[in-house]
């Protein structure tokens, strides 16, 4: 019984700490857009660089 009395004032404040972690990722934006790069990958632009056509043409 006596080990309530350390173990219930220790889950508060982990559950503060752990409140506290989450609060500071949400307004540091770390949560914003989760399947962006994702998507980016998925959909990049697979056109040639000018640069690579010129160099491809002279060769």
């Amino acid at each position: 019984m006596e080990i309530l009395y350390l173990l219930i004032p220790l889950s508060i404040v982990l559950v503060f700490f752990i409140v506290a972690i989450f609060w500071w990722t949400v307004k540091s934006g770390q949560l914003d857009d989760l399947e962006g790069p994702a998507h980016r990958i998925i959909l990049d632009d697979d056109r040639t660089h000018p640069e690579y056509e010129k160099t491809r043409q002279n060769n």
